[in-house]
């Protein structure tokens, strides 16, 4: 096997844990208020600071792996996101679960500047038309992660306790750490290159990247809300047809897995259409279909939360995609740093929005109404997305701009 296509197999792994790992916790959760003796909202707080670190982490983590190494920095993410989740799983008191939350979210943020960077070098290794393509499928072992989250924690939780929950995937993320150290040499990275591929205008490049922080901020906290509360979201509506917790992780896991194949169709696309058109069609989708989510119930309630998912995991692909054309790869780990730390740090407010809804007897249909007020605030921003690809817009300009020189 070429050692790209192998760097880029661990990649993809390291997605499914990252997503995985981080949504542990919602699902969990549901069965540990025994022990614990706390309410949802009270012990779904205890997650806030995994989100805080899963943002801020970022920044460091793409700053090691632009200057020290991409490759043993994702060793670190195998390893260090295993012990953490351990560790969580042996916790007895509410500091000590917070404080493993905490570990496992700085340990994730290091996945995504870094996993990402890694990703998009090789995948230009491999050929000039399958960086989307790439990107997409990356995309799809995600959310394969997300929806694994919540049908293997469900399972466990129910045959062996919430404990092992977070023990056993631990255990497997140190093995596959092992692994990769073994498989992977220090010199896998590809040459780097300076520039970008294009010369993109800087008045294009500041809207882009204006474009990208509004869609990250706002994109993060629907993106985190719904895969954090689409489990207790069912459990509620859906108990009397799925009344038990393995039901409700399967039906959580159909959802999440249908929808991860947004990321796959994406990617293919935005190798053969602008980010524009796409971009437009994809976040249409989210505020009509948050609202329906938040309103609908019984087996009518999949049809919506299937839409959601689609929208979400699709506008992934999108970000990460301008990311990827809009930079050079020396930057490119810290540019996805600053990327995730917007989606990720904005992310972290989920958590107590859902929690401050729920126990004030908001509901999910006010809950719901405000992740569709930022999912409009997503379409408004693609509408003013640059219209075209890197290269199409730099001669647009250029053309538009030899007039006015021989003008003056």
């Amino acid at each position: 096997m070429p050692l790209a296509r192998r760097v880029i197999n661990y990649v993809n792994i390291a997605h499914l844990f990252d997503h995985m790992f981080m949504l542990i916790f919602p699902t969990a959760v549901l069965a540990m208020g025994a022990d614990f003796g706390n309410s949802y909202g009270e012990l779904l707080a205890l997650s806030i600071g995994g989100f805080i670190a899963f943002g801020a982490g970022s920044i460091p983590s793409g700053w090691l792996g632009d200057t020290w190494s991409r490759r043993n920095m994702l060793g670190v993410f195998f390893l260090g996101i295993g012990a953490a989740a351990i560790f969580t799983g042996l916790t007895s008191s509410m500091i000590t679960l917070a404080i493993g939350l905490t570990l496992m979210g700085l340990f994730a943020s290091i996945y995504h500047p870094v996993g990402t960077a890694m990703l998009t070098a090789h995948a230009d290794s491999l050929g000039s038309e399958t960086l989307g393509r790439e990107l997409g499928l990356n995309g799809v072992w995600g959310n394969v992660g997300v929806a694994c989250a919540a049908l293997v924690t469900g399972a466990i939780a129910q045959f062996l306790g919430w404990r092992f929950a977070f023990i056993l995937p631990g255990a497997l993320s140190i093995l596959f750490g092992i692994a990769y150290l073994a498989m992977v040499p220090e010199h896998a990275s590809p040459p780097r290159k300076g520039k970008p591929q294009v010369k993109v205008p800087r008045a294009i490049a500041i809207r882009a990247f204006a474009v990208l922080a509004v869609v990250g901020v706002s994109g993060g906290v629907v993106f985190n809300a719904a895969t954090i509360v689409f489990p207790k979201l069912f459990s509620e509506r859906m108990h009397d047809l799925i009344g038990t917790p393995v039901g409700i992780s399967m039906l959580v896991f159909v959802v999440y897995l249908a929808g991860a194949m947004a990321q796959l169709i994406i990617g293919r696309l935005v190798d053969r259409y602008t980010l524009k058109q796409i971009f437009v069609i994809v976040s249409f989708l989210q505020a009509p279909c948050l609202l329906l989510a938040g309103i609908t119930e019984s087996w009518w309630l999949i049809l919506p939360c299937l839409g959601v998912m689609f929208a979400v995991f699709g506008q992934v692909t999108i970000n990460d995609t301008m990311v990827a054309r809009y930079t050079s790869d020396e930057w490119r780990a810290r540019a996805f740093s600053l990327r995730y730390l917007l989606s990720f740090g904005a992310s972290a407010t989920a958590v107590p929005l859902i929690a401050l809804v729920y126990e004030r007897g908001g509901g999910f249909d006010t809950l719901f109404g405000v992740l569709a007020a930022l999912g409009l605030s997503i379409f408004l921003s693609a509408l003013v997305f640059p219209g075209g690809s890197p290269t199409e817009e730099a001669e647009t300009v250029s053309s538009a701009a030899a007039p006015q020189v021989s003008r003056a």
